[in-house]
């Protein structure tokens, strides 16, 4: 399979020439193939969000490149991005808007990545839409089309942010801990939606995740982090070989 996403020599450095100068990233060089789900492991600070964020554009690297479809993407911003990057992060509160119903976030998600002028048009014509893919989800939001994003739960608003993700197809697709904030029931069923829609549309997704049950159920790839560097990058039948026990040992200094 071709080559999607190609990270070549990224590294980030914070407080750059001074006494608390420190390096996040180290010369990472990572390729996707179009269709990898990885799972992304690290201990915290081991450079996990801060890779996502080099690829979503929220964050520069100090060196390398981004290349996106053969596109060198280092230098758009993250605004520029979204028209073929979706992010859900792991706070439920973000990736939506809350005085906004259901219905219309929604529309803005199908409207990701194009120019919109200050009024919203065709709602309407986009609710009988809505309500199918909807009714196909859990926590019930096909009957809340109507109510403000603000008054959703937890696992409701973390479920639309998902749907708002991949309603229009990214060609990446990030997600940040996107089930950490959430019982363990409602994040076993976005778990089962994402691995769902990520092969039924053929997505190329980066999942983080700090349970090792999820990097070795989901996905077809297991990249592991520490300190800032790639410590594990393994596929298909050594993926399927390896334990918790055996992931245990890259996340020790």
């Amino acid at each position: 399979m071709s080559t999607l996403l190609d990270l070549k020599n990224i590294t980030t450095t914070v407080n750059a020439g001074t006494k608390e100068e420190k390096k996040i990233l180290k010369n990472i060089n990572l390729q996707l193939a179009d269709g990898d789900f990885v799972t992304l492991l690290g201990t915290n600070g081991a450079g996990k969000s801060t890779l996502l964020n080099i690829i979503n554009g929220s964050l520069f690297p100090s060196e390398g490149h981004v290349i996106l479809d053969k596109e060198d993407l280092t230098a758009w911003s993250e605004v520029k991005r979204a028209k073929y990057i979706s992010q859900v992060f792991q706070d439920p509160k973000m990736g939506t808007a809350p005085r906004m119903t259901v219905a219309e976030n929604l529309l803005l998600a199908t409207k990701r990545g194009e120019h919109r002028g200050l009024r919203m048009r065709g709602l309407d014509k986009h609710l009988a839409e809505f309500k199918k893919i909807t009714a196909k989800l859990p926590n019930g939001l096909s009957e809340r089309l109507d109510t403000f994003v603000g008054n959703l739960s937890g696992g409701q608003r973390q479920t639309l942010s998902f749907l708002m993700a991949t309603i229009k197809k990214p060609k990446l697709l990030l997600l940040d801990e996107h089930t950490a904030a959430l019982d363990p029931n409602t994040s076993h069923q976005l778990l089962e939606l994402t691995n769902q829609v990520v092969q039924k549309d053929h997505l190329t997704c980066v999942m983080i995740t700090h349970q090792l049950k999820d990097a070795l159920r989901y996905g077809n790839r297991i990249v592991i982090l520490n300190n800032g560097k790639i410590v594990l990058d393994v596929c298909g039948e050594e993926k399927n070989k390896l334990t918790e026990k055996a992931i245990l040992q890259y996340f020790t200094d």
